[in-house]
């Protein structure tokens, strides 16, 4: 893709009939040559298309002391920390690991921090050395997710079997969340079977996503939620630009679809269940 074509501002969609959160978007990273845009217009544009509630994650040391400071400065913004499992074995290899755990568990004890995450497992840019550490990272991190009572957002990349085997393992967070879902249909009948939420991302726009939107169309609507994961995964028909919240009523059309249901439905369904995993905005 050009850099001429990333640099373009896709337009604002139709705004959606009832409100809806982001429940991950990465608002302190700017993709490659994209435009920057202030945090304020950013929170805005998402408002005026009924995305009216965003979950900020920080998942490097740099990023959640961001979080932990910039949502005391907005109402619309709730947090997440953590140490995203591609930075561990780099922290291991620093020494230290354990310094930036102990910085994340301080972070996230900020009453606008909701979230541990995201924590998980990444084989896809890991290498067989660095699994082991990502591991023991996942376990430290549920284990504070549960000791802070906060909900639990995952990272699952070519993963899947490890990750659902360490939370039962473990015991996982009573809201625990596959951040950008990305496993099977019988994955999700298992997750929804443990009580988890899986969250899709506009991944399940994508024309060659039939996997995906098999998944969601077993999914119980009060297991859902909607994400960007922004300024990645950019939905249909945008894919390739730089994404950003008020992207997100394309994902929700798109699921909508999937599900055969309606669009307000939907929304009072994801919109209800980001309270219930985060508790309130205001």
């Amino acid at each position: 893709m050009t850099d001429a074509r990333l640099a373009e501002r896709p337009e604002l969609p139709d705004r959606l009939p009832l409100p809806v959160v982001d429940n991950h978007c990465h608002l302190d990273i700017r993709r490659d040559d994209a435009p920057e845009v202030a945090l304020r217009q950013v929170i805005s544009e998402a408002a005026s298309v009924g995305v009216d509630r965003l979950v900020q994650i920080g998942c490097d040391i740099g990023s959640a002391r961001w979080t932990a400071a910039v949502v005391d400065e907005h109402p619309a913004l709730l947090g997440g920390v953590a140490i995203h499992p591609n930075e561990v074995p780099r922290h291991q290899a620093a020494g230290d690991l354990d310094d930036v755990l102990d910085e994340i568990a301080s972070l996230a004890q900020h009453p606008r921090i909701r979230v541990i995450g995201e924590t998980g497992l990444d084989y896809y840019r890991t290498r067989p050395e660095g699994v082991a550490v990502q591991q023991e990272s996942f376990r430290r991190h549920i284990a504070l997710a549960k000791r802070l009572g906060l909900a639990l957002q995952i990272h699952d990349r070519d993963a899947h079997d490890d990750v659902l085997r360490i939370l039962a393992e473990e015991g996982a967070p009573e809201r625990t969340v596959l951040h950008c879902y990305s496993g099977d249909m019988e994955m999700a009948r298992e997750c929804v079977r443990r009580g988890y939420y899986l969250s899709f991302a506009g991944t399940v726009t994508f024309r060659s996503a039939k996997d995906l939107r098999d998944a969601l169309s077993v999914t119980p609507m009060e297991h859902l939620l909607v994400e960007t994961d922004a300024p990645y995964l950019t939905p249909t028909p945008h894919r390739g630009r730089a994404n950003a919240p008020y992207l997100v009523p394309h994902t929700v059309r798109a699921m909508a679809a999937t599900l055969n249901t309606s669009v307000p439905q939907l929304c009072q369904a994801l919109s209800d269940n980001s309270e219930h995993v985060y508790g309130p905005w205001s």
